[in-house]
Parts: C-alpha cells; sequence; structure tokens
C-alpha cells in the first residue's frame, strides 16, 4: 500500500493508463485481425491503412517500439501482396 500522497495518485494514474493501453492495444490487433482474416485484396486494401496508421499513432506514442511496428505493418502488406499472387 502507497504510504505518501503522491504514491496514491501514481497508482490511480497507472491503473488509468494501464486500462487505455489495453484498449489501443486491443483495438490495434483487431485491426490487423481484419486485414489478416479478410480473403479478397480490394477488401484487405480498403482496412490496411487504417491499421497502419493506427500502428504507426502507437509507435509515435510508445506504446511500441518502432520495430515492433514495422514488423507488423511488413507482415500486412505481405499478406496483401499475397492475396494479388494467388488469384
Amino acid at each position: 500500500m502507497p504510504q505518501h500522497k503522491s504514491a496514491e495518485k501514481r497508482v490511480r494514474q497507472s491503473a488509468k493508463l494501464r486500462l487505455s493501453n489495453r484498449e489501443k492495444r486491443s483495438k490495434m490487433r483487431s485491426l490487423a485481425r481484419k486485414v489478416l482474416e479478410s480473403n479478397e485484396k480490394e477488401a484487405a486494401q480498403a482496412l490496411l491503412p487504417d491499421a497502419i496508421s493506427y500502428i504507426d499513432r502507437l509507435a509515435c506514442k510508445g506504446l511500441l517500439h518502432s520495430n515492433n511496428a514495422a514488423n507488423k505493418k511488413s507482415r500486412l502488406v505481405r499478406h496483401v501482396n499475397k492475396l494479388g499472387e494467388s488469384a
């Protein structure tokens, strides 16, 4: 248990930030999953910019490491490009 007022405030702030970060990570995963689950290239291309933009935003804010964000974006783009080859 925190013994000082500032420590109590830090506990409250950390809890709020943890919830916010969890929501943001969940949204990122949902956007990525929508791209990966789409079997049509047009649908995937329509979803891709939103996912990439959101991943970039999280990387800018420090929620994701920049290399991790780049890997995620690369994976999504490779999936969309592969959809075009199979047709």
